[in-house]
């Protein structure tokens, strides 16, 4: 098993053997369990359409702007068992359906969970017959088997910059693995919406924007941009948990600065919302 340099997060290899494809309940002969934060019916921000979203506890990112910090630790979540989350997805399936939607696993970080993410990915897919989604930072993309991905219909994610500083300042973890993942998915032909949170006076530079636009544009697979204004939602949830919610002066973007960022990312023939 190998190990990311500068931290200890073990990165196990990505397997392409077609024995993946098996779902692990059904390998091991026992139900998988996670540890999940929550889960919800959402609209528009967590994929096409209304979707069932299960958000995993647990991340290997530390984000300035984290507007969910309890779901840094996968010992806060609850032991979930995935025959519960499809039970539960199972109720909506109807409406989803209908809605045009489908189910996202989100997080926290859900490939730190990979065999629970990849059972929860393929009974949304094959037995409820949902769109997927994965919500995902990228950083532990090497953990995310070809069988996993091949399951997964839409990639939302995240690259919170384009310059390796300000991401390992915005997120305490290096950038090259997100890039990895990133080329990796477009090897496969995945379908992609790429997240960027505009923060002002830290990932608001031109520069820094244009470097994530052209590098999306250079995938081929990214077919939507998603600009997400920085907010303060979370910081009463840094402050119950005893943490420095170091943005806490920092302001949201204005209109005209988002439809800056929008402008950059539609030059390199990007769509932007």
């Amino acid at each position: 098993m190998a190990v990311l340099l500068g931290t200890d997060i073990p990165v196990r290899p990505v397997v392409a053997d077609e024995d993946a494809v098996t779902p692990a309940a059904a390998a091991t002969h026992r139900p998988v369990t996670g540890s999940v934060h929550s889960w919800d019916l959402s609209t528009g921000v967590d994929g096409p359409g209304t979707r069932f979203v299960t958000f995993l506890a647990g991340c290997p990112l530390s984000c300035l702007y984290c507007h969910n910090p309890d779901t840094w630790r996968m010992r806060d979540g609850k032991r979930t068992t995935a025959d519960d989350v499809i039970a539960e997805a199972a109720k909506y399936t109807t409406f989803i359906s209908a809605a045009g939607g489908g189910a996202t696993v989100s997080g926290g970080e859900p490939l730190l969970q990979p065999v629970f993410t990849g059972e929860l990915l393929h009974r949304l897919k094959h037995e409820l017959g949902l769109h997927t989604a994965l919500d995902t930072s990228g950083y532990l993309g090497a953990r995310a088997t070809d069988a996993l991905l091949r399951d997964v219909d839409l990639v939302l994610l995240d690259i919170k910059s384009w310059d390796p500083e300000t991401y390992q300042k915005v997120t305490g973890r290096p950038l090259a693995p997100t890039l990895d993942f990133a080329h990796r998915l477009a090897d496969l032909g995945k379908d992609v919406w790429v997240r960027f949170v505009l923060v002002p006076g830290l990932t608001d530079d031109p520069a820094n924007i244009e470097g994530v636009a052209r590098f999306a544009a250079s995938l081929g697979d990214v077919s939507r941009v998603d600009v997400l204004p920085f907010h303060k939602l979370g910081e009463a949830k840094w402050d119950a948990l005893g943490k420095d919610f170091t943005l806490r002066d920092t302001p949201s973007p204005t209109p005209e600065q988002v439809a800056a960022a929008k402008k950059i990312f539609e030059s390199q023939g990007l769509k932007a919302v």
